[in-house]
Parts: C-alpha cells; sequence; structure tokens
C-alpha cells in the first residue's frame, strides 16, 4: 500500500480555553489513524481480543507546526518509520494536515505487540504481521535488528 490517511472533523471538545486543539487530542487523532487502518484490512478489535494480542506503546511524541481550530479540515495519515522483521516491535509516524496542504503537526509512536493472556511482549501471529506488512512504509523505512 502506498499511502493511508483519515479524514477528521474538529469538534467543540477537542479545543482548550485558547480554541486551538488540546495537546492530547493530537495523540488521540493518531490513535483513531491506527486503530482504522487495522481494522479496515482485518485487524479488529474481536479477532485481537480472539488472538489474545494487542499494540502497545512505549512512546508518544509531537511536534506541534501550525494551531490546528474549529472549522479546519484535517487529513492524518500513516507510515511505519522502522520495524524489526518480525514486526514484534516499530515506529509509526503520522502527519496531520490542515485544510489540505499546511502540514500541522507531525506524531511518531513507537511500540510493539502484547500477549493478553500472558501480558508479556510477544512476536505477532502471522495474521497480525500479515496485516502490518500492508501498513504503508515511509520514504526513510528501514529494518531494525532485535
Amino acid at each position: 500500500m502506498d499511502s493511508y490517511s483519515k479524514q477528521i472533523e474538529v469538534r467543540w471538545a477537542d479545543l482548550d480555553p485558547n480554541y486551538h486543539l488540546r495537546h492530547s487530542v493530537y495523540y488521540d487523532y493518531g490513535a483513531y489513524c491506527r486503530i482504522c487502518f487495522l481494522e479496515e484490512n482485518g485487524l479488529s478489535n474481536a479477532k485481537m481480543q480472539q488472538l489474545q494480542f494487542g499494540p502497545i506503546l512505549f512512546r508518544e511524541e509531537a511536534v506541534f507546526r501550525r494551531e490546528i481550530r474549529l472549522g479546519d479540515r484535517l487529513r492524518i495519515d500513516l507510515q511505519v518509520l522502522k520495524s524489526r522483521r518480525d514486526y514484534s516491535r516499530w515506529s509509526i509516524q503520522h502527519q496531520l494536515f490542515k485544510n489540505e496542504e499546511v502540514l500541522a503537526a507531525v506524531l511518531t509512536v513507537d511500540g510493539a505487540w502484547i500477549d493478553t493472556n500472558i501480558r508479556k511482549l510477544a512476536t505477532p501471529p502471522e495474521e497480525v504481521a500479515a496485516v502490518f506488512e500492508l501498513m504503508p512504509k515511509a520514504e526513510s523505512f528501514s529494518w531494525h535488528a532485535g
């Protein structure tokens, strides 16, 4: 897959007292985009429960470039920056654009997969890895050793 993005509508509840997007909402938008990708590619919440597997984050970082206000049209994309070959650990980047072309923020998350039954990090089952393989890769994408 070459690219993946979601359109987002800014809600009144997403704003802070200065009338621009609250900092924590950026992270919510990133999670929304990642979960939509997984769902749309067959890795639903129900499927992850069945497999007893789910994503876990170690780090989230946001670099804020431009204010986002009520009425701005938003698009958030998704790209894998780096991963282990078995997809057990990975970094994903989101770029959040407002009004078609203005880069408003860059979000980066580092994560892994957890076996929800034993509550330990684990290599994902083939079904999970196959969905992750579909995720668009950044131009600077690289494989990382364990």
